[in-house]
């Protein structure tokens, strides 16, 4: 090779160099542009979180750690720093002890509940009922969207003492029942408000998993013999594996968090039998214990967060 070519090979290439260059440096900057409109777009975002979320909770964290009450409300700095006592006193408290046993209960039978009514309504509507299936979805889909304190109002007098519940079960022969004010019985009224409130959310969730299936499926399935329970078994329910998941955590987060339904139906009564942690928050800030309110809703927040995890590890994809 001689010396001119060697010469406009070294030439070509260092020519060619500042054009890949500068297509890296065109491509970097792009992505630079992205990432910088991303952010803009997660700014409004970012300000609720912040204002919302991140710094009342900050706050509260710091209040549990001191001997605030509703005295020091207004001059909040004026506190003493105690660590770690009120949650100890907290835990140690046989009412929150209560109230953590009520919102087990209340987890423990309402999320499976609500979840079975929630899959059974939305296999229905994705193959049993053919006509008014928009009816039926809405109808099923009214509780979540009906305001809870009107809602609460009609649960009340229906399952008053005489109320058209026990008028019905009398006309049967049936005892009347006491609903709202016998313990055993005031937890299935508010188990049973729940349900009807979160079934909806359940059935709509579980129905857009169910509509994601391919027929396909089904069909091949189905011309290799598979009875509808297998195909349920074998088809369904793996498929459905991430909308179960997704359902699953908002439930218990749901529940974990219940405030409503027991609140407006039995102000956690009788005797604080459907009691749960945050009406016991409520109720401790609402008696000036700002620093117990505090630490309580820390813990539920902590436990709200461990119990998510779990979730999501036993129930994530094999793959």
């Amino acid at each position: 090779m001689s010396t001119a070519t060697r010469a406009l090979l070294t030439l070509g290439a260092s020519s060619r160099r500042p054009r890949g260059t500068t297509r890296a440096a065109s491509v970097h900057e792009g992505s630079r542009a992205e990432a910088a409109t991303g952010w803009i777009f997660l700014i409004p975002f970012l300000l609720i979180f912040a204002v919302f979320t991140a710094v009342p909770t900050a706050l509260a964290v710091g209040a549990s750690l001191t001997d605030m009450t509703a005295r020091d409300i207004r001059d909040p700095f004026n506190v003493n720093f105690t660590g770690f006592e009120a949650y100890g006193k907290v835990l140690g408290s046989s009412a929150f002890q209560g109230a953590f046993g009520n919102t087990v209960m209340f987890v423990v039978l309402c999320v499976p509940l609500s979840m079975g009514l929630g899959f059974a309504l939305a296999l229905m509507l994705n193959n049993g009922i053919r006509r008014l299936r928009t009816f039926f979805r809405a109808a099923v889909y009214v509780p979540v969207i009906t305001n809870i304190v009107a809602a609460a109002v009609i649960w009340q007098y229906a399952f008053s003492i005489s109320g058209p519940v026990n008028s019905a079960f009398s006309n049967l022969g049936v005892p009347v029942v006491n609903w709202l004010g016998k313990p055993e019985w005031a937890i299935v009224t508010v188990v049973m408000m729940g349900v009807w409130r979160n079934a909806g959310t359940c059935m709509i969730l579980f129905l857009a998993g169910l509509q994601a299936v391919s027929e396909e499926i089904y069909e091949a399935a189905a011309t290799d013999g598979a009875s509808t329970m297998r195909r349920l078994w074998s088809i369904t329910l793996p498929l459905l594996r991430p909308t179960t998941l997704l359902v699953t955590v908002l439930m218990t987060v749901s529940f974990l968090n219940i405030f409503e339904e027991p609140f407006l139906l039995t102000k956690g009564g009788p005797l604080g039998s459907t009691t749960p942690m945050a009406l016991w928050v409520y109720q401790q800030f609402g008696f000036g214990n700002i620093a117990s309110s505090m630490a309580g809703s820390v813990i539920l927040l902590i436990l709200v967060g461990i119990v998510a995890f779990i979730q999501f590890r036993m129930l994530r994809p094999k793959h």
